[in-house]
């Protein structure tokens, strides 16, 4: 394993415990006096389930680059990071609907509990995306632009390890949210 690799790695998992954090709140504080709050009725699982599966597509796809760089396939792998980041985007348009359903609900950071954990949950995760589909873009120009050759690889696959967290966390967070608001 790299050295970048290795430091990504022991960033993701410290970054692991703070949305463990952020994930327990939310189940303690939309479960406050004992039941999932009304609000939770406001969520549309289905069409957020549908971004859900372009995120998750985005894993495939990102996994896809990285095999095309190693076999050094560029023009192809550019293809497939393109791919992973517009997937990403149609992941955050998703979530950004989701936002402007609730707040058209009157469900905001300052109106209960609820809208304060959700928001701060998914808002945190939201910014993890963005994050990442700006170093997925960045290291995509550097790539096409032939000058970052020498370490392409280890670069795209250390940000892949980063983009694949960002995944499994949205699993965890559909589920407790999500899925959990059916229950």
């Amino acid at each position: 394993m790299s050295k970048n690799k290795l430091m990504m790695t022991i960033f993701v998992a410290s970054e692991a415990f703070f949305f463990i954090a952020l994930i327990i709140s939310y189940v303690f504080y939309s479960h406050a006096g004992g039941r999932l709050s009304a609000s939770a009725k406001y969520l549309d699982v289905p069409k957020t389930a549908v971004f859900t599966v372009m995120l998750l597509a985005s894993s495939l796809t990102i996994e896809v680059a990285n095999r095309k760089l190693k076999k050094n396939q560029r023009k192809s792998m550019l293809w497939w990071l393109g791919a992973s980041v517009v997937l990403g985007l149609i992941f955050l348009i998703g979530q950004g609907l989701e936002y402007e359903t609730l707040i058209s609900e009157h469900i905001t950071v300052s109106k209960n509990l609820f809208g304060s954990a959700f928001f701060t949950l998914t808002g945190f995760h939201g910014f993890h995306v963005l994050i990442g589909l700006i170093v997925l873009t960045i290291i995509g120009g550097l790539i096409r632009s032939g000058a970052y050759m020498k370490v392409e690889y280890d670069t795209l696959n250390t940000a892949t390890v980063y983009w694949h967290f960002v995944d499994a966390v949205w699993v965890v967070v559909f589920s407790v949210v999500y899925i959990g608001s059916l229950i």
